[in-house]
């Protein structure tokens, strides 16, 4: 099972004093939404996205290609999924599930002509 690209996504409570300590750390903006509290930034590999009030954790996130697929298998393996993808649907959906620990994972299959916007 192919989980794609993954990243944590970090609930903040200001987005402008993250990103700066962020880029402290060497990350740039790749996909900025500042103005809408969220931003996508990298170092290398390492993918972190900032948001502020959309969720109160953080989580966990991959982005497959085939979103569908691993819901399939991860029913078939006996996992409570939280939220489910639409399986008479195609294109972009997610699903949601909670680890044993509590902490949740975000499986977010994107639109595959999706480019992230350029950092200014």
């Amino acid at each position: 099972m192919n989980l794609g690209q993954f990243s944590v996504s970090l609930a903040v409570e200001d987005i402008a004093t993250s990103r700066a300590f962020y880029e402290t750390l060497g990350f740039e903006a790749y996909d900025d939404h500042q103005d809408e509290h969220w931003v996508i930034m990298r170092q290398g590999t390492t993918v972190i996205g900032l948001f502020q009030g959309m969720f109160e954790t953080n989580i966990l996130t991959f982005n497959p290609t085939d979103v569908r697929a691993i819901q399939r298998k991860l029913r078939e393996a006996g996992v409570t999924l939280d939220v489910e993808a639409d399986e008479s649907s195609t294109g972009p959906a997610y699903i949601m599930l909670t680890d044993p620990d509590g902490n949740t994972i975000l499986v977010d299959q994107h639109d595959p002509d999706y480019r992230p916007t350029s950092a200014s």
